[in-house]
């Protein structure tokens, strides 16, 4: 399965995606590159700033890309 088909799987049964989520699982590494090629190939895709905790509990801010359907 090519690595955009795994993206749009992944943000249709989780209500987006996540670089960390990317990475931890489906082992893309390269996440705003896949969201490019989607975008290219017309997929319309919103992009939304979320402020997440980090590994010493400050917030940080992170985005979680969603397929607009």
């Amino acid at each position: 399965m090519r690595q955009t088909d795994m993206v749009m799987e992944y943000m249709a049964e989780h209500d987006g995606i996540t670089s960390l989520e990317a990475v931890r699982d489906l082992g893309v590494t390269r996440l705003a590159a896949r969201i490019a090629d989607l975008r290219a190939a017309g997929v319309e895709i919103e992009t939304e700033r979320v402020r997440v905790p980090n590994r010493r509990g400050e917030t940080c801010t992170v985005v979680r890309y969603r397929a607009v359907v």
